[in-house]
């Protein structure tokens, strides 16, 4: 039987009449086929690339994965009071001279026998880095924006100039941006809160600006009907309108930044995620629960309070179905 040609109208004619339902089953079988081809070869890339990266790493990455479980299950402590005992930092029964089971050795004493917990001590500077980089991030982002707009700058190549310029501080991941400043400042904060605050000036400049894009102008064309300069016809006509979206992306970026925080501390500038890696690559089972634990609560944490503050700023009125 002779393949009927999809796009020939004439060839789907029976008795005078078109016949769509015909002509329908035939372009479905159609995409159904490409559909299958399509994934047909994404799986036989798919495989071959594994296949190479497997025959490349020395550690041969199927040979080892069954071994996958056997990390998992060294890392279930024995006995499970001493995630708690770790995260405060209490004593443990088991102690035996060792590393493993000095959790007190960790305190931060800041009156008397008062002290901080190790891990929430570097936890609140993980925190600390991420709000005072959020804070740089928003400053520098907001006052970029408006210079990238289409609907507020009229001169091409400044556009030109500034998106391509944040474009520029977020293209680098923010562990490599901290691999850089790290070989200048050394271990610690400082180069993280550097790293994250470059990456968010760019990020949150690129939604900030395509917010501003998206505004009413008619504030903007009454203000210019009375004369109003530019700074006066953004910072009246403009931000009142946009500063709860700003607002919003702000606290998303804040939760990202947290994150990113703890991952740059896996490479010596500060935070928990410094102490994880380091309980991790020691086998103290406990301790790295510990901190798994408070990063759960952590995160869980600002992204709650994130969503409070924002329903607080915005409205409960756009939270409302059918708002």
């Amino acid at each position: 039987m002779a393949s009927t040609d999809l796009h020939d109208p004439d060839a789907y004619v029976r008795n005078g009449q078109y016949d769509v339902d015909r002509h329908w089953r035939d372009l479905v079988r159609q995409r159904r086929l490409y559909t299958a081809l399509s994934l047909g070869i994404l799986f036989v890339a798919l495989f071959a690339s594994l296949w190479f990266a497997n025959e490349t790493n020395a550690g041969k990455f199927f040979d080892r994965l069954p071994h996958f479980f056997d990390f998992v299950g060294g890392m279930i402590p024995r006995d499970g009071w001493e995630v708690w005992r770790a995260l405060f930092d209490l004593e443990s029964p088991y102690y035996d001279g060792s590393f493993k089971y000095d959790y007190p050795d960790g305190r931060v004493y800041f009156w008397g026998t008062w002290y901080v917990p190790e891990y929430i001590h570097k936890m609140v500077e993980t925190l600390n880095i991420a709000i005072l980089s959020t804070l740089i991030g928003f400053i520098f982002g907001f006052l970029l924006c408006f210079l990238a707009a289409t609907n507020l700058t009229t001169t091409r190549w400044l556009r030109f100039v500034v998106r391509r310029f944040m474009e520029f501080l977020r293209a680098f991941p923010e562990i490599v941006i901290a691999g850089f400043f790290l070989a200048i400042f050394s271990l610690g904060p400082v180069p993280a809160i550097i790293a994250v605050s470059i990456h968010t000036i760019g990020a949150l400049g690129k939604m900030f600006f395509e917010v501003v894009e998206n505004a009413d102008m008619k504030p903007d064309e009454g203000l210019r009907a009375v004369g109003a300069n530019w700074t006066e016809r953004v910072w009246f006509g403009i931000v009142p309108q946009i500063m709860p979206n700003f607002l919003s992306y702000t606290l998303l970026r804040l939760e990202i930044n947290v994150r990113a925080s703890t991952i740059i501390g896996a490479v010596g500038a500060g935070g928990i995620g410094e102490v994880l890696r380091l309980s991790i690559s020691r086998g103290h089972e406990a301790k790295t629960l510990a901190i798994i634990l408070l990063l759960f609560v952590t995160i869980v944490a600002v992204d709650q309070l994130s969503a409070w503050l924002r329903r607080k700023i915005v409205g409960d009125q756009a939270f409302q179905f059918g708002a």
